[in-house]
């Protein structure tokens, strides 16, 4: 069971709002919340792109476009993509022809200011966003999950300690290379990012709750359940 059940004031606003035949989705969630793997699932259950952040960046710099090359500058340098382009480039993801039938957005936007500009290109498409999926994790599971993950030096491969151990403790099961823990992995490290996730996330969640879209779910289950509870928001915003 998710969170906050939908209320009927919260379903009439979603059903209204959509084309039944299409749907427009965000995802939100917190470092270590699973919310790549959860966009993955439903993305392909729906059969509807989905697009990330990053995702973009890169197409946009294997592009070699005017735009492509100054997202690729900021890349090389570590430093973020200003808001302006940002935009731009989502702009272009969403006005490709799979997107015509919905799309999951996955680490956007990340401001008020984003999800307001979000609108208004939806608009000009003629769209709009019919549900935004909250991923809520506490602070202590995120630290477990995040402080046990390690990664292959040679290979890049992922384990977790707990979920997905090495066969041999501190060697990758595919290339024998020495496993590491990343130092944004480390708790002080963790604590700071969830810090910031919280600073700039609150807005939105309260912007898009008061257009009766937002639909808070118990991200703290395992992978499994937090997918049903996800497909029944769905299925209850379709019927």
């Amino acid at each position: 069971m998710w969170m906050r059940k939908l209320e009927r004031s919260d379903l009439t606003t979603i059903k209204a709002k959509k084309g039944w035949l299409k749907m427009h989705l965000i995802l939100f969630g917190p470092p270590g919340a699973g919310k790549g793997t959860q966009a993955e699932r439903i993305a392909k259950k729906m059969g509807i792109p989905h697009i990330s952040t990053g995702d973009m960046f890169r197409e946009a710099a294997a592009k070699k476009t005017e735009l492509g090359f100054k997202v690729k500058e900021y890349m090389d340098k570590g430093e973020l993509v200003p808001d302006d382009i940002v935009v731009r480039v989502v702009e272009e993801r969403l006005k490709q022809s799979d997107c015509e039938k919905g799309f999951l957005l996955d680490g956007f936007p990340r401001t008020v200011f984003q999800a307001e500009v979000l609108d208004r290109i939806l608009e000009r498409l003629n769209r709009k966003v019919d549900a935004v999926i909250n991923l809520e994790v506490g602070e202590e599971e995120i630290i477990r999950r995040l402080s046990n993950r390690r990664v292959c030096r040679v290979c890049g491969a992922v384990y977790h300690l707990i979920f997905n151990p090495p066969k041999v403790q501190g060697r990758c099961d595919k290339c024998g290379g020495e496993l590491y823990q990343r130092d944004d992995d480390r708790e002080e490290a963790i604590k700071r990012r969830l810090k910031v996730y919280l600073e700039q996330t609150k807005p939105l969640i309260e912007y898009y709750r008061k257009k009766g879209i937002l639909v808070d779910v118990d991200g703290n289950k395992s992978i499994g359940e937090v997918e049903k509870s996800i497909e029944q928001i769905l299925k209850e915003i379709k019927d």
